[in-house]
């Protein structure tokens, strides 16, 4: 497991300003930690079979423009957070391919449109469950992920590598109060 990977990955987040940054096997996924789990066919694996690393990056979205919900602020910060993260996942997955592990960034909504999402309400892969799995968090009772950082007010995107890169610890403290 390449210590020099992670320092890419993370000095690459440093220079584009991502805050957080997790690692985690793509092997998690094969035992399930809770119920109902991620579905076989959504897994890292499934989608690239020869992932071996989720990289998962997060930026958090600006309290006092969550607040303001449902506004054009909220609206256009949330686009700019999404266009943020797709920037940089795509960049870091370039990096780490150029350097030898072919890498690919996963869009962080994986649903067509709202109205697609309307009639079958899931995504080819779950963010959160990649953000629990790599130890930036862990679910509230509301079932978003809750990270130390940030509360719930966090975007996440992942990169799925073939690079063999430690996974972070899981975090088991319970940050929902």
């Amino acid at each position: 497991m390449s210590n020099a990977v992670r320092e890419l990955v993370t000095g690459k987040c440093r220079d584009l300003d991502i805050p957080l940054v997790g690692f985690a096997s793509a092997s998690r996924w094969d035992k399930p930690l809770f119920e109902p789990w991620v579905p076989e066919s959504f897994r890292p694996r499934a989608i690239v079979p020869e992932t071996n690393t989720v990289i998962v990056i997060g930026l958090p979205v600006s309290l006092p423009v969550l607040e303001s919900a449902p506004s054009i602020w909220y609206h256009e910060h949330y686009r700019t957070i999404n266009s943020l993260l797709d920037g940089a996942a795509y960049r870091i997955a370039a990096v780490l391919t150029r350097e030898g592990s072919p890498s690919v960034p996963l869009p962080r909504d994986g649903y067509g449109s709202v109205s697609v999402l309307k009639e079958c309400p899931v995504a080819f892969f779950s963010h959160r469950h990649a953000a629990f799995l790599a130890g930036l968090g862990n679910f509230g009772v509301n079932n978003m992920v809750l990270t130390p950082e940030y509360g719930p007010r966090i975007r996440f995107t992942s990169i799925l590598t073939t690079a063999e890169i430690a996974s972070d610890p899981l975090r088991r403290e319970p940050l929902c109060t």
